[in-house]
C-alpha cells in the first residue's frame, strides 16, 4: 500500500530504568515505558489530568545508550513507528502487545544544560523476536 506513514513521535517522561539486554545472536535492546500527560478543563470548569502510557523498544547502538544513560524520570522525545506482535503467556494464551519501535531516541531534559542523543540505528540489522513482556511494567506515574 503506497502513501501510508508509520511514524511516532511522543515527549515524556520514563517510568523506570530502561532494562539492556543481549539477544542470543549479541545484538543489544532495550526497553522501557514512558508516560505523555494532558491537562484540560471539564464542563463542569474541574482541571483533568490524565497519563498515557506508552512500551518502547530500542535496537542497536542506541539501545546501550538508553541502557547506560537514562533512567526513571528523564525527560525524552522518541521518535520511531509503532508495532504490534503476538506473544504466549505462561498459560499458552494468546497475547498482542502494541509498543512504540523507536529509531530515534534523544534526552530532552537538561543535565548539564544540553540535550543527548542516542547514535542513530545502524539499519543492517533487523530485529529479532523479543522476550516477553513484563505483565505491567507501568503502575508508577513519574510525575
Amino acid at each position: 500500500m503506497s502513501g501510508s506513514l508509520n511514524k511516532v513521535i511522543l515527549v515524556g517522561r520514563l517510568g523506570q530504568d530502561p532494562k539492556l539486554a543481549y539477544t542470543q545472536s549479541g545484538q543489544p535492546v532495550a526497553n522501557f515505558t514512558m508516560a505523555t500527560d494532558e491537562s484540560y478543563t471539564d464542563k463542569d470548569g474541574q482541571k483533568v489530568e490524565k497519563a498515557e502510557w506508552h512500551r518502547v523498544v530500542v535496537w542497536g547502538k542506541q539501545s546501550e545508550f538508553v541502557g547506560n544513560y537514562l533512567t526513571k524520570g528523564r525527560l525524552v522525545m522518541v521518535e520511531g513507528k509503532l508495532q504490534t506482535r503476538k506473544w504466549q503467556d505462561q498459560q499458552g494464551q494468546d497475547r498482542y502487545t502494541t509498543e512504540i519501535v523507536a529509531q530515534r531516541v534523544q534526552a530532552m531534559d537538561s543535565k548539564g544544560q544540553r540535550t543527548e542523543e542516542a547514535p542513530m540505528p545502524d539499519d543492517r540489522h533487523s530485529p529479532e523476536p523479543m522476550a516477553q513482556p513484563s505483565e505491567s511494567g507501568m503502575d508508577e506515574v513519574p510525575f
